[in-house]
């Protein structure tokens, strides 16, 4: 039996389904959602919900959902246990990146990050794979699903995306699955979204992630200081990688009442998944692949030594600035 066929062997007996984003979902999560609904219409569940927690901020982001018109409900307003079937798309753990708690466990899990096994029902984690998109598209075709122009265009919109633009370290599984879904996508959409425009929040916090940047070598620490746009983070983080000799940035800053970083590197030499790990696990909720990365530290750890935004960061920037370089074995001399 392939993979499709044990997924769908779960969907047959639901009469609902909810199917869970994580926290401020991107295109690869909010296109493997999708995909997981057409299966799941396609199978007669009657009612399928997708739900999300966070917030959708990246401006890319938002376009993808209004131009692709996907229906999203706060998780705040799902009430999952009322659900026959939980499908987790794109993260696998309980109660991390995801506003559920951990007592909550799915029946359905597809992802490609790395994380221990949860028992659910429907279990598909492949860590060699480059987005979990290709895993649905995978499922489509071998279900033979008709592929719709919206479907379509949003997963050829994630596999791009996700890899960005398929330099940071694609499989070949990525490039084979674009192709698979490229006849039947909208390159007008697609060419919509790829111009979406930056909104003033990020560009304000871009800015100031290039006026605050402290380099070292070939690597970079900066902040963003307060914004209400996580986005804003990994898209500074990208911005500056872009700086000629860097190779290596992690940016942070403060995001609804905790300090939020993301780390991005293509030093080969560099897994900033656990370069962050090394530096920030006794601190918070930190991890993530190769070359991206990402963490929270809660404002409790930090909030007794400064009273306000700008003076809490001056005190735990240069902790956290410290911390990135130790981990990267970089001296103050390099």
């Amino acid at each position: 039996m392939t993979r499709a066929a044990e997924l769908v062997s779960v969907l047959e007996t639901t009469a609902s389904l909810a199917i869970v984003c994580h926290d401020n979902p991107d295109p690869d999560c909010l296109a493997s959602a999708l995909a997981l609904e057409a299966i799941a219409n396609d199978h007669d569940v009657g009612e399928v919900t997708i739900a999300y927690g966070g917030d959708i901020s990246h401006q890319q982001n938002r376009a993808f959902v209004n131009m692709l018109e996907i229906t999203l409900q706060p998780i705040e307003e799902t009430t999952v246990d009322e659900y026959d079937c939980i499908g987790f798309v794109d993260h696998s753990q309980p109660g991390v990146n995801t506003e559920l708690p951990a007592s909550v466990t799915p029946e359905i899990v597809v992802d490609h990050h790395p994380g221990e096994p949860v028992d659910a029902q429907f279990e598909d984690i492949r860590t060699r794979i480059g987005a979990t998109a290709t895993i649905f598209v995978e499922y489509l075709c071998d279900l033979e699903i008709e592929l719709t122009a919206r479907l379509a265009s949003a997963l050829l919109f994630a596999l791009h995306r996700e890899r960005l633009d398929f330099v940071r370290e694609p499989t070949k599984r990525e490039y084979e699955a674009a192709l698979t879904v490229y006849p039947d996508a909208d390159l007008e959409t697609l060419e919509q979204l790829y111009g979406s425009a930056f909104s003033p929040g990020t560009i304000d916090a871009i800015g100031r992630a290039i006026a605050t940047r402290e380099r070292r070598g070939s690597s970079l620490v900066a902040s963003v200081g307060k914004t209400p746009e996580t986005d804003a983070l990994p898209q500074a983080a990208d911005y500056l990688l872009n700086l000629e000799g860097v190779d290596t940035v992690l940016v942070y800053g403060i995001v609804n009442g905790a300090i939020r970083m993301s780390a991005r590197s293509i030093d080969p030499r560099i897994h900033i998944g656990e370069t962050l790990q090394s530096g920030y696990a006794e601190l918070g909720a930190v991890g993530g692949h190769h070359d991206m990365a990402g963490g929270r530290i809660e404002l409790g750890l930090f909030a007794d030594d400064a009273a306000d935004a700008e003076a809490l960061l001056e005190f735990a920037g240069g902790r956290l600035t410290r911390r990135f370089f130790d981990a990267l074995n970089l001296d103050d001399d390099r």
